[in-house]
């Protein structure tokens, strides 16, 4: 039953979606609309089961309520999956009965790219909804918010550095990324502008090498990532990575990523701290696709006022750090307690989140 499965959080929604005449499958879950209309992106991805498909849903739409949260935004948390391969599986009408899914639920829920999902792909969905975003067209339109996402890990990233290893400059860092899709990509380039030195993997071998000659990187196996002799651990492919498996292995002493969902459960984040291993929370340091969303979404669009916005989330992360250093708590257990507060407190009019 549904509201026994593990990661079911008293999801507002959850819709299951199918059109047989596209072949779409496809997953809805709304967490919450406390602070706004959900919005999260939609995933695309070869799910090897119904199971997983829902676990995702449900993890990337409660992270995506956090990270609206965090990132001081007027908007609830959403996300949706559609089950099929992103290289092979897509069509306009797929797209097309996707929106009209999407206009069922009347604004609760409004879509952007995430995994597998291209601008073009959301803008065929617009052609049967209006509540998409990160669009190529229009008055508002933002675009692809994959650049902004990458912008605000980077600036992760240097926060977390400057944290644990003590120093501004990223020029001689070893950082392994773990996906080179679009956010993995751009933040290759940003850190090999820095001095980087960069260790690459993805499922894909053509990105891979695109990624190899461009910036001198050392390419290793998919399964090999996590285990590179780094100082910087960035998972900016699927969730999951930190794991009792992985974490075994993980020779860098920090994991800051644009992925979400990267920790397998909660306990992961206390066994990251228990290592001595800096973990910069991922729905915080990825915020920066949303918050250019966001700009769209509320038709106020202001592209210097998003990159303004975006450049908080060092600013945010520290302030995750040194609390989790004063009480002695893991990092992710620290920004969840604040993004509940933050919710709490739009439940209860009249009610102040806690410091």
């Amino acid at each position: 039953m549904l509201f026994d499965f593990p990661d079911f959080d008293n999801h507002e929604l959850v819709l299951f979606g199918r059109d047989a005449a596209s072949g779409l499958s496809a997953i809805i879950a709304v967490h919450s609309t406390a602070l706004g209309p959900a919005c999260g992106g939609c995933r695309m991805w070869p799910y090897a089961n119904d199971q997983e498909a829902m676990r995702d849903a449900l993890r990337l739409s409660r992270g995506m309520s956090y990270k609206n949260a965090m990132a001081g935004l007027p908007l609830g948390g959403g996300k949706s999956v559609i089950i099929g391969d992103s290289r092979k599986d897509k069509s306009d009408d797929l797209f097309r009965a996707f929106g009209r899914i999407i206009d069922s639920l009347g604004g609760k829920y409004i879509a952007a790219e995430d995994v597998g999902i291209s601008v073009a792909d959301v803008m065929t969905m617009g052609q049967t909804t209006p509540h998409v975003a990160g669009l190529s067209k229009g008055h508002d339109a933002s675009g692809d918010p994959s650049p902004f996402t990458a912008y605000g890990v980077y600036l992760g990233i240097k926060a977390a550095v400057r944290h644990k290893l003590g120093t501004d400059n990223l020029k001689g860092v070893r950082v392994a990324v773990q996906g080179l899709g679009n956010v993995g990509s751009h933040l290759c380039q940003r850190l090999a502008d820095d001095g980087a030195l960069l260790t690459v993997t993805d499922i894909h071998a053509d990105a891979v090498a695109r990624t190899v000659d461009r910036f001198a990187a050392l390419a290793v196996a998919p399964d090999a990532i996590h285990a590179a002799d780094v100082d910087v651990y960035a998972p900016c492919a699927l969730g999951a990575v930190i794991n009792p498996h992985t974490l075994e292995t993980i020779k860098a002493r920090v994991v800051a990523g644009g992925a979400n969902n990267q920790l397998e459960t909660d306990p992961m984040g206390e066994a990251l701290r228990a290592a001595g291993i800096l973990y910069a929370p991922d729905y915080v340091i990825n915020g920066g696709g949303i918050i250019n969303v966001s700009a769209e979404v509320t038709q106020d669009y202001d592209r210097d006022a998003v990159l303004r916005q975006v450049e908080r989330i060092p600013v945010t992360l520290t302030e995750i750090f040194r609390r989790a250093d004063r009480e002695n708590r893991p990092t992710s257990a620290v920004a969840d307690q604040m993004a509940r507060e933050i919710l709490a407190a739009a439940r209860t009019p009249g009610a102040k989140a806690a410091a």
